[in-house]
């Protein structure tokens, strides 16, 4: 049985970015020689506290029991065969932990989906900012036995420090994202889910939704998910919250799925997991083409790539319109994923890199 540690800040089934570039990937590999303990910096509890504003000595608690953490992994770190860091060990700017694992008899595996070499730091935490470096994710990289990145713009970046970099594309478990049964209203519902971190790309998209509304009247709806304290005046919508037990029972009920970005390097860096979350459920999908987003959609055939304002308008207007239009793109998009980013296409290539690391 060879072991494997995961270095991560979140547990299990919290953070979208773990749950659908790993832990879904864990049973497999459970199933096929490897063993796993998981190391991650937050609890619930910490989780909390840590993401709301102000309480400052109790988030300074929270960071030296970060660094207890992290020792341990450090005295313990010749336990193990691979050592699978997703995104940084710790929460400053230090590289104090990779650099002392990489001096292990460990493989390590270092995992990213987002162009996080690019300072972004939480509202809540923004006091802090000056304890990050974002610039170390290139010397963690340049540590590493192995890099999964989960596009080309992350590959490329990776690439001028490593040249041990394949690309692992965030997949979707398509056993579990089968669309539950909606109801039939004469209502086309257009929706969104993220984060409270993320709903700024959504407001981008307000001033198309807000024509579509005077367009349509209550022959649509608008559902908002992700953060349940958001209100967006403009469409008279309030956000639901995410939870976990009830995603895709949530996303089920969205007819059309949109993803709107902006056109910056922070964007270029995301894996498109909305708008495939989208598709594997059959709803048909409009995404901004920016990054791995132009790969993944084939305009008009599974899904559509609005740039402007009224290209948003029209292809909504077409799908709101056309009931049998979005059901065919739809299907088509939900067999992009089933064919190219589902876990079952991807679960044998991802125990190969593993297998691969650990022969050498």
């Amino acid at each position: 049985m060879k072991k494997v540690l995961i270095i991560c800040h979140h547990r299990e089934n919290r953070s979208p970015g773990q749950r659908f570039r790993y832990e879904q990937y864990i049973a497999y590999l459970k199933e096929n020689g490897y063993s796993f303990r998981t190391s991650l910096l937050l609890n619930e509890k910490d989780d909390k506290a840590f993401y709301k504003k102000g309480n400052y000595p109790r988030k300074a608690f929270i960071y030296l029991k970060t660094i207890l953490k992290r020792t341990r992994d450090w005295f313990t770190m010749n336990r193990y065969d691979i050592i699978f860091i997703f995104r940084e060990a710790s929460m400053t700017g230090s590289t104090f932990f990779e650099r002392r694992f990489a001096k292990s008899k460990a493989k390590l595996i270092f995992d990213f989906d987002d162009a996080i070499w690019l300072q972004n730091v939480s509202d809540a935490n923004k006091k802090f900012a000056f304890l990050k470096n974002a610039s170390k994710t290139s010397d963690i990289i340049a540590l590493c036995d192995l890099i999964f990145a989960g596009n080309q713009y992350l590959a490329d970046y990776s690439l001028q420090f490593n040249k041990n970099v394949t690309i692992v594309p965030t997949t979707i478990d398509t056993d579990v994202y089968v669309s539950t049964k909606k109801e039939e209203t004469d209502t086309v519902c257009i929706g969104w889910s993220g984060s409270f971190s993320t709903i700024q790309h959504f407001a981008t998209a307000i001033p198309a939704l807000q024509r579509i509304q005077q367009q349509f009247g209550n022959k649509v709806s608008f559902k908002i998910i992700g953060d349940g304290n958001y209100y967006c005046n403009e469409l008279n919508v309030k956000g639901e919250p995410w939870v976990a037990a009830t995603e895709v029972a949530d996303l089920s009920k969205i007819d059309i799925g949109i993803m709107p970005l902006p056109d910056d390097e922070w964007a270029k860096g995301k894996c498109g997991l909305k708008g495939l979350q989208y598709m594997a459920l059959g709803i048909p999908t409009l995404m901004s083409p920016v990054g791995v987003n132009s790969e993944i959609i084939q305009q008009g055939v599974n899904g559509y790539l609005p740039v402007t304002e009224d290209e948003w308008v029209d292809t909504l207007t077409r799908l709101i319109e056309d009931k049998e239009w979005r059901k065919k793109i739809g299907e088509a998009g939900k067999q992009t994923v089933i064919d190219k980013y589902s876990v079952k296409v991807w679960k044998p290539k991802y125990l190969e890199h593993f297998n691969n690391l650990t022969a050498k």
